[in-house]
């Protein structure tokens, strides 16, 4: 049994700092000792919540601290700059999603994990939220037969409070949405068909932000302080980033490596908030009405006679105690005893490489001309490496 507490340090205490929580549990096996953000206000956030961690601007402390494993929960676009550093450190690393938002920094990330031999870990969530866990395991019961297409909408109805008032805006810091927020629902496609992307198109448009000329430089807040479901309809929206160059609608077709096709719409100025999955097999088809707590899996295996009918069977979607249905907690329990011990995880290197690689090429095919673009393959002793749930290697590559 593991008596000592695990000293975890934290880089980045802002939008996902909420994952310290499930980290910092003094005596029952890990502590968040260092916290290192570069903003007054992290700093603050950090000395407030755990004042008994050290809190410095400076990575270098953190490196030196003597960690057990690390959580980097920076910005999108510094995520591949401080795992490698962290990693050639020799700290396990946590990197949330997406691993970075090129896909040569997130090729990088990889090929260091794989030189060093650290283990790194990519906070992909979803993989742990029940309604993606529960149509996960109908379809490896054999309901609905061999997956043939999987269909998702992303109805993201916080949109403009999420993602146009501050850096998320901004092709800089996101490459795009389509990459930043669509890197979730990716990978549980890709997951869900147990494929990836091999060629992907897009098209999409800045239909609606663009023309909203009320605009605010917001880094003097977070979007706590500005979000109200009174903001809307969309078109009214205040406040929003001087800067807006990315979409707010697209939709992306994947052909994967396995032969399943699917297809990803997401659309920032619905007045609903939730995703939709349909995924079709060769003996059947199930569908998400809503993806909380509560909500329901329909599933169809049984063929009718027209129109709609009521599905075979209808599953309840799971609750968990705490954020996403319970995933967070699951994630960074799976995080901790992995940066321990090692072993393959429900997350996936791999697979966090390959929902980048999707969403970046979706990006770059909509703001040309909507042709195909075929997705570059990882070196064999990667995927071999990572594949094997990263085991220690015995001699020096």
């Amino acid at each position: 049994m593991d008596t000592v507490d695990m000293k975890i340090g934290v880089v980045g205490f802002g939008l996902r700092a909420g994952l310290w929580k499930h980290a910092h549990k003094p005596g029952q096996g890990s502590e968040v000792t260092v916290v290192c953000d570069t903003s007054k206000r992290g700093r603050a956030d950090a000395a407030a919540k755990i004042p008994t961690a050290k809190v410095t601007d400076d990575l270098d402390v953190l490196l030196a601290s003597g960690l057990d494993a690390v959580l980097v929960l920076t910005p999108d676009n510094q995520h591949a700059v401080v795992a490698v550093e962290t990693l050639r450190a020799g700290i396990p690393t946590f990197c949330e999603k997406p691993l970075d938002v090129t896909l040569e920094a997130a090729d990088l990330v990889l090929q260091t994990a794989f030189e060093t031999g650290t283990r790194l870990y990519v906070g992909h969530n979803m993989r742990h939220m029940p309604v993606v866990a529960q149509m996960r395991q109908l379809i490896l019961d054999g309901t609905i037969g061999e997956v043939k297409a999987i269909w998702c909408r992303h109805f993201v109805g916080n949109g403009g409070d999420y993602y146009f008032k501050d850096w998320h805006a901004e092709r800089a810091n996101t490459t795009g949405l389509l990459l930043q927020k669509g890197a979730h629902d990716i990978d549980v496609i890709h997951w869900l068909a147990n494929g990836y992307t091999k060629r992907v198109s897009a098209v999409g448009d800045l239909a609606v932000y663009g023309d909203v000329a009320s605009r605010r430089d917001n880094s003097d807040r977070r979007m706590g302080d500005w979000f109200s479901l009174d903001n809307w309809p969309p078109t009214e929206q205040t406040d929003l980033n001087p800067v807006i160059d990315v979409e707010d609608i697209s939709m992306m077709q994947m052909v994967l490596d396995n032969g399943v096709l699917a297809s990803y719409q997401q659309c920032h100025f619905t007045p609903d908030y939730w995703r939709n999955y349909t995924v079709i097999g060769t003996r059947g088809r199930i569908e998400n009405f809503g993806d909380g707590p509560g909500d329901v899996i329909h599933v169809w295996t049984t063929r009718t006679q027209d129109g709609f009918s009521e599905p075979d069977a209808k599953v309840e979607i799971l609750d968990g105690d705490g954020g996403h249905g319970g995933a967070d907690p699951k994630l960074i329990a799976e995080f901790l005893d992995f940066a321990r011990h090692g072993g393959t995880t429900q997350t996936s290197p791999v697979a966090a490489r390959q929902a980048v690689a999707a969403g970046v090429l979706a990006t770059e095919s909509l703001r040309t001309d909507g042709s195909a673009r075929t997705v570059p393959q990882l070196a064999p002793e990667l995927l071999e490496y990572f594949n094997a749930g990263q085991p220690a290697r015995t001699t020096a590559l």
